[in-house]
């Protein structure tokens, strides 16, 4: 029998106080959102590169996971592509684990004390999200922001899939996508001299020689301690949380000095300065791909010199959809059912591969994953094109795009690298191993996908690296348990086309 967590009995009082009506429902998720969460790191033991980890030993039924200081794991075979949680249960030499938190926590690697924290808020607060998932009406949504509401257990594959440090209950409930609330934005005024501005600065955000700068009200509370802000305007809150939908369409990145999955979401001065001309430069590049592909340009971005007060407008991808088409991030494809049809699902792969590729060709490398990609679909479901959002983590070749006669954008810093490596692990770890493999659910079903979709398309260095390689995966855990090591660790996963091609 399970015993419940500090964690799980602090959020369920938390939850008594807010929403008593929940409780009940929360406490029958709590299995099943452990499940998700142990899926998740199940996977990370399996195949990332942990140090930790001797050998792996692969049978038909089962995996052993030989440790360096003589234990062992032992669990179930881990598709590094499924996204359900199917792993209920481990055993560390002998002893059962339901519970990730106490699995990591035994484990005792460094690091692994703050990580079992870590993963306990994510599978309690990923049974809050469940216990309060809409019952979803047949008709499909009309609003941006209703589709992004659709997605409840966050991060397909990362096991911090729902940690969301620092936010109460409540704040859970009032800022939290899946839980469907309005957000009052707040406005903080900086005088104009005192911040970076690019792009267009609305009028409404102007005020006697100053900007006003919205804030999420978490981070108003939290990190600018209140100060000078005030209400600003009400808006509802996307995948990404910090980023919210106007009514009237643009879309706000706040920033979020809080540390959801793997990243304090704060927005750089680098990002603010860098953001109108990359901007302009891929809503160009996108007349290369002959109208599959759209990119949502940015209005304008400040900053006042703090990566903790800053904000990017953005245009909503809505004003991609013609009347009777729906705009969706690829991370809700799942709530469709579209993705359930292997010709479906092959037909969205090759569009998905023929974009990412093309513009990986022309040097330019996405970070197309299911919160940043999105599909125009057809009154029937039919996947017409792409649409992509937030340039911030992209990466551009200046050797590829001169190839091709295209004048790089005047930046420099991270976004530029002509390394092969970085810019395929860029596309191939979010696209292929992140939406593709989310949107299919499974290894044999990415396979088969993929095997359908690659015929016939140019066959660059890129493809070949794709279809011969192991595919790059960011070793998400591994990274939790390597604070000191800044930057993206990788895992190599199996090539699901292997035995397919």
């Amino acid at each position: 029998m399970h015993r419940p967590s500090p964690t799980e009995n602090r959020l369920a009082a938390e939850l008594a106080e807010a929403r008593p009506e929940l409780v009940d429902g929360y406490t029958a998720e709590l299995p099943g959102a452990r499940a998700a969460v142990l899926t998740r790191l199940w996977r990370a033991l399996a195949h990332e590169p942990l140090p930790w980890v001797a050998r792996r030993v692969r049978g038909a039924h089962s995996l052993a996971v030989r440790l360096a200081d003589g234990r062992a794991l032992h669990g179930p075979p881990a598709d590094p592509y499924a996204t359900t949680g199917y792993v209920t249960a481990v055993r560390l030499d002998g002893v059962v684990y339901d519970d990730p938190a106490r699995l990591m926590t035994d484990l005792g690697w460094p690091h692994s004390a703050g990580f079992a924290v870590e993963l306990a808020h994510s599978a309690a607060s990923l049974a809050l999200s469940r216990a309060d998932r809409e019952i979803r009406p047949k008709e499909w949504p009309d609003r941006d922001w209703e589709w992004e509401q659709r997605v409840v257990d966050g991060h397909p594959f990362h096991p911090n899939c729902r940690s969301r440090p620092g936010f109460s209950v409540a704040e859970e409930l009032a800022y939290g996508p899946e839980h469907r609330p309005v957000v009052r934005l707040e406005a903080v005024p900086v005088a104009a001299g005192d911040c970076l501005l690019t792009g267009e600065w609305p009028d409404e955000l102007r005020d006697a020689g100053r900007l006003l700068i919205p804030a999420h009200p978490w981070q108003s509370a939290h990190v600018l301690k209140g100060g000078s802000a005030g209400p600003w305007r009400a808006a509802h809150p996307l995948l990404s949380l910090r980023t919210l939908a106007l009514p009237d369409g643009p879309h706000v990145k706040t920033a979020l000095s809080a540390r959801l999955t793997s990243s304090v979401r704060d927005i750089s001065t680098y990002s603010v300065g860098a953001a109108v001309t990359l901007s302009a430069f891929a809503t160009d590049l996108a007349s290369h791909m002959d109208g599959l592909l759209h990119v949502t340009r940015t209005l304008g971005a400040a900053t006042a010199h703090s990566p903790d007060l800053a904000a990017l407008l953005r245009e909503s991808p809505q004003v991609y959809a013609a009347p009777g088409e729906r705009v969706l991030p690829v991370a809700a494809l799942a709530t469709t059912g579209l993705p359930g049809s292997p010709s479906w699902l092959a037909e969205f792969t090759r569009l998905a591969l023929t974009v990412g590729l093309r513009l990986l060709d022309l040097g330019v490398a996405l970070e197309a994953h299911g919160q940043n990609l999105l599909v125009v679909l057809s009154e029937t479901g039919r996947p017409l094109r792409l649409v992509y959002r937030d340039l911030a983590d992209i990466r551009l070749s200046p050797a590829r795009l001169t190839r091709h006669g295209i004048t790089p954008p005047d930046l420099t810093g991270r976004l530029v690298t002509d390394d092969e490596t970085t810019l395929r692990r860029k596309l191939f770890g979010s696209l292929v191993a992140g939406a593709l493999a989310a949107t299919a659910g499974s290894g044999p079903a990415l396979a088969t996908a993929l095997a359908a979709a690659v015929r016939g398309l140019p066959a660059t260095p890129d493809l070949t690296a794709l279809l011969e390689g192991p595919l790059p995966a960011k070793a998400l855990t591994l990274m939790r348990l390597s604070p000191e090591t800044p930057g993206d660790r990788w895992a190599a996963l199996p090539n699901p086309l292997a035995d397919t091609l």
